[in-house]
């Protein structure tokens, strides 16, 4: 695995396949980040802002704008002027949002975590096209993924405090979960952000083991990949390649390559990220 983006990035997080490119954030710094499609070199800013970026997802027919789970909250976010129009502020100051994604239906599903990880303070929440935004799941830790299947009928959600991934059947057409199952549980380190490949297998970044787990349907863990950093926090499957993202927070000294966006080849492949369908 080689450095596609050596931006050395506090908490990278939310790889994503979108608008032709691979995206992701500096969750802390509240930076929107693209990496190149040619070929290895540093990331683009594409905006930044003054509270903490989760995560993103592109909105369908505007080019310029995305859904974010932003600070303590649900915002649009246009990256032509950088500015932030907010949907609903959701949290105390002692929390902030943490990753999200779009299910194929367009629904927005982002999480929620105390700054501290006080056990049972996270949070998932729903944002539907209408912009409503419902609180689908609490008691949790560090809500991150999620990831859905390609039918829209399961969703992935670990909870790297507890450091376990669950699963839940999912209406695609209400959004309502059924009661999650455990599907793995993880130890030597913690499940991060994650994606279900064109097989219908799910990869985890596992923050603290320098690895990549990818598991089958059925919960067997089909496959390690090592990443050379101790702290892999999200990955995407495109253009033939694993991007992985990586963290340097609360390493000292910062090893080479914390922080950055790493790649590999790789034979398998994901759907682009959904884009949230507003309106």
């Amino acid at each position: 695995m080689n450095v596609w983006c050596p931006d050395s990035c506090e908490l990278g997080e939310g790889a994503r396949w979108a608008r032709g490119r691979l995206i992701f954030v500096d969750i802390l710094a509240g930076r929107l980040l693209a990496a190149p499609t040619g070929g290895p070199g540093p990331a683009e800013e594409l905006a930044r802002v003054d509270v903490p970026l989760g995560a993103v997802a592109p909105v369908a027919g505007a080019p310029t704008r995305w859904l974010a789970a932003a600070g303590r909250g649900i915002a649009l976010l246009d990256h032509a002027s950088g500015t932030l129009d907010w949907i609903a502020r959701l949290l105390p100051a002692t929390s902030r949002m943490n990753d999200g994604v779009c299910d194929p239906a367009g629904r927005f599903w982002a999480g929620s975590m105390d700054y501290d990880a006080v056990k049972g303070a996270g949070v998932l929440y729903r944002v539907d096209r209408d912009l409503t935004v419902t609180v689908v799941r609490s008691g949790l830790t560090i809500p991150n993924g999620p990831a859905f299947t390609a039918d829209g009928r399961t969703m992935y959600l670990a909870d790297t405090g507890e450091g376990r991934i669950d699963r839940h059947p999912v209406d695609p057409v209400t959004g309502d979960l059924g009661a999650p199952s455990v599907f793995a549980r993880i130890a030597g380190g913690v499940p991060d952000g994650m994606t279900v490949d064109d097989e219908g297998h799910l990869w985890v970044a596992v923050w603290g083991a320098s690895a990549v787990h990818r598991y089958a349907p059925d919960g067997r863990l089909d496959r390690v990949v090592p990443v050379p950093t101790p702290q892999p926090t999200s990955v995407c499957l495109a253009g033939g390649r694993l991007y992985v993202t990586t963290a340097a927070h609360g390493l000292a000294p910062v090893p080479r390559g914390a922080g950055a966006l790493h790649a590999l080849p790789t034979s398998s492949q994901a759907p682009p990220t959904p884009l949230f369908a507003l309106g």
